[in-house]
């Protein structure tokens, strides 16, 4: 077990594995930055965003599919050190993320599953960086994925995609795969499938681990910055 210094995350690499894809990133139409919204203010000429493919493709066998997840910066100034975190709920769950950390369990906010903790580092103006997300879908269950950009240590977030469901309005268990639109709620694949199970987040604010990290539902999108305890500020 790795922990990242400085960080409200601690990294784990014992049960991470890389998947195979079921979908390559040319299956996934261009990006889109539907769900997100700036939070903390960025410094002067640094303007972050995240990108999620408009549709992924969900193996109806295996449950397995395959997302791009971009960070990009559209400023004119490089961002400084930052991390990207990928966060599953519900039925969608983030099994792998290239080059990437998993997020200890005990450190997630109740109503995810899965979470991954990615050291960007210091991205130049007008650049992006790209991570290959495996994940599973449980067709039968509503699925969202959440990208926080964070300085390292977790204490500002300057933006946060999500959570923004993937899903479908037509499902297709009898085909091969099942598409799955960024920004729409799953039907889902099962006998009184015309009622969404109730799953996901409960409460409005949900902490991550002790250091007290916090995910917010706003509306569609949820806000997910961290707050330092008054222990860790007296520190």
């Amino acid at each position: 077990m790795t922990v990242i210094a400085g960080s409200l995350v601690t990294a784990s690499f014992s049960a991470v594995m890389i998947l195979p894809f079921t979908a390559t990133a040319d299956d996934q139409g261009p990006g889109s930055s539907k769900g997100g919204k700036a939070v903390d203010e960025a410094p002067a000429g640094v303007k972050l965003t995240t990108l999620l493919p408009e549709k992924i493709s969900v193996d109806n066998s295996s449950k397995k599919t395959a997302i791009t997840a971009t960070v990009k910066n559209e400023g004119t100034k490089n961002s400084g050190d930052i991390r990207l975190l990928v966060v599953g709920f519900d039925g969608l769950e983030v099994t792998a993320v290239q080059g990437c950390s998993a997020i200890a369990e005990k450190d997630l906010p109740p109503g995810s599953n899965s979470g991954f903790s990615c050291a960007v580092g210091d991205l130049a103006a007008g650049k992006s960086k790209s991570y290959d997300v495996s994940a599973t879908y449980d067709l039968s269950k509503t699925g969202k994925i959440c990208l926080p950009v964070q300085t390292t240590d977790g204490k500002k977030t300057f933006w946060q995609q999500g959570p923004v469901p993937f899903g479908t309005v037509n499902p297709s268990p009898n085909a091969p795969a099942t598409p799955l639109l960024l920004g729409t709620d799953n039907q889902p694949v099962a006998p009184g499938g015309d009622e969404l199970p109730k799953t996901g987040v409960g409460r409005d604010v949900l902490p991550l681990g002790a250091a007290g990290a916090a995910l917010v539902a706003a509306g569609a999108a949820g806000l997910w910055w961290s707050q330092r305890s008054p222990r860790a500020r007296q520190g």
